[in-house]
């Protein structure tokens, strides 16, 4: 029996080699219990505002700088279903809750905001543009991103009413499918169907920004996982 060919056994085995390359979707159940792994984000925890206490992240006061204190999670995978939970220590304050991930372009930069604010729930896409005159370029003063070139164009949403005021725990929960995302608070509390082409790209970070004041913020249990696939 001949061998067979160089140029064949390449592309015979080129999509299995492809797959073993191909970066495995994020699956994290994080309930901050005692095996809590702080290497999981990209913020050094603790920190000045942010600790884990009593088996939640507890985030609170001032970062001194233009923006309230952050915490970063990567993420790997285009369909991912993220939720979280979260609880308000004191009146007034928000959460704004970030995903970023691939722009298009080359680069990585936000790609959906989800604000909670104590009295609704308001929700802005970030899409990426080369056209430094594209119409969704609302912030001309920013430049274009230093590695792609992209242009970041901002679609803001109208703010809708949600009675959020009461310091309970909210559940927070994103759906990632294609170029679809469905977002829930709270279940049937309050939900939305976006679709967006920009969101069929993978995902690569989390972000959560809390103005929770001197009080502060709690978050807790974290479970990311890829996006079960309808039949």
């Amino acid at each position: 029996m001949k061998p067979l060919p160089i140029l064949l056994i390449v592309w015979l085995f080129a999509p299995l080699a492809a797959l073993h390359a191909a970066e495995p979707p994020t699956s994290i159940h994080e309930t901050f219990n005692t095996k809590f792994d702080a290497t999981r984000f990209l913020t050094s925890i603790p920190n000045k505002n942010t600790e884990v206490r009593d088996g939640v992240l507890w985030t609170r006061g001032s970062s001194g700088g233009k923006y309230p204190p952050m915490v970063y999670l990567p993420v790997q995978g285009k369909d991912l279903t993220i939720l979280f939970r979260y609880c308000h220590l004191a009146v007034g304050g928000w959460l704004w809750f970030f995903v970023d991930g691939d722009d298009g372009f080359g680069s990585v930069d936000h790609m959906l905001r989800v604000k909670l604010l104590r009295h609704g729930v308001q929700l802005q896409v970030d899409a990426h543009s080369k056209d430094a005159d594209h119409p969704m370029r609302q912030n001309t003063g920013r430049p274009a991103d230093p590695k792609s070139g992209a242009y970041r164009l901002n679609e803001f949403l109208p703010l809708e009413k949600v009675d959020l005021t009461a310091n309970n725990w909210r559940e927070v929960k994103l759906i990632f499918r294609g170029e679809e995302v469905i977002i829930t608070v709270d279940a049937e509390t309050w939900s939305r169907t976006l679709k967006r082409a920009n969101f069929d790209a993978a995902k690569r970070k989390l972000l959560w920004m809390q103005n929770g004041g001197n009080q502060g913020i709690e978050i807790d249990d974290i479970h990311i996982t890829p996006t079960v696939t309808q039949p």
